[in-house]
């Protein structure tokens, strides 16, 4: 079976921790671990989220006194691929002796004129106290929202179009390579119209929505959408609160998930089932074999009702 793995970037690292390297090593090893198991079965496809990481480089590249401006976010966007690429790649060889393993950089072309720039929602970055925030937003002119422990930088996230590398992912996975790849959700770039050369753009691409259009575009059989709850709630954070263990598209479209968390996880488990016909599941990262299998996390199956 193809699988498409969608880790989130609080997998990599958690809310609260110091954002050093061994801390991310520790925590990598740990996603190594819980889909080693999965890549010895299957195909595996692993991208990741990125908004810690994206938003500690772009904090400190607007405190960088060497630079006349601070780096886009599109190239800190391929710098975090980088980073993050490198050490899920060393520890997959390590945990995975004899299968090959690429990272490999790639693109998400977005529309220029995608709505999602005058509403920024996507949150980068760490959590910060009201007063801290605002004071950042005047002093570096960041937009902020809150989220569920505190208020963040919040940034525009346009609709992912198509991933300019796929056919690459494709012949990577022939050859019997596990790949690692759309990281952050891709750089996201666009094209001029006349002469359709690239160029990048102040956002950063959902990373679960990429991943569903990366596995639509692979034909894959699964997309794995892994985070920090056991499965999709609905209600979640009220006394009313339940699981959600088994739902369709129009069920989780009925759901009222908020933008900033579950909201793009369950939307992309809805447009990977609703394009495919496959099998969609959201869970926590220890349990990935286990959501696979069945035995754990939220299904998102098609709605057999249907047509």
């Amino acid at each position: 079976m193809r699988i498409v793995v969608a880790l989130g970037g609080n997998a990599l690292l958690h809310r609260g921790e110091r954002p050093d390297a061994a801390v991310q090593q520790a925590n990598i090893d740990r996603v190594a671990t819980a889909l080693a198991a999965l890549a010895q079965e299957h195909e595996l496809v692993i991208t990741h989220g990125n908004g810690p990481q994206i938003g500690l480089l772009a904090m400190e590249s607007a405190a960088d006194p060497a630079l006349s401006v601070p780096y886009p976010l599109d190239l800190l966007g391929a710098q975090t691929e980088g980073m993050i690429g490198s050490l899920l790649a060393r520890t997959l060889h390590n945990a995975l002796p004899g299968r090959r393993i690429a990272a490999l950089i790639t693109h998400t072309f977005v529309r220029a004129d995608d709505p999602a720039f005058e509403r920024p929602t996507k949150f980068v970055g760490q959590v910060y106290s009201a007063s801290t925030a605002k004071a950042l937003a005047r002093k570096l002119g960041w937009h902020i929202a809150r989220d569920t422990t505190g208020w963040r930088r919040v940034v525009a996230s346009p609709s992912p179009e198509r991933i300019l590398e796929t056919d690459t992912v494709h012949e990577l996975l022939t050859d019997g390579a596990l790949v690692v790849c759309a990281g952050g959700g891709g750089v996201p770039v666009i094209a001029d119209s006349d002469t359709g050369a690239l160029s990048g753009v102040e956002a950063v691409v959902d990373k679960d929505l990429t991943a569903a259009l990366l596995a639509e575009d692979l034909k894959a059989d699964f997309l794995l959408i892994l985070t920090d709850v056991p499965c999709v709630y609905d209600r979640y954070g009220t006394p009313d609160q339940r699981p959600v263990l088994d739902a369709t598209p129009g069920d989780l479209r009925g759901g009222g998930f908020p933008d900033g968390s579950m909201g793009p996880k369950t939307e992309a488990a809805a447009r990977f089932v609703e394009r495919t016909g496959g099998l969609a599941a959201i869970g926590a990262l220890d349990a990935a074999y286990e959501i696979v299998h069945g035995r754990s996390g939220t299904l998102i199956r098609p709605d057999l009702t249907a047509a």
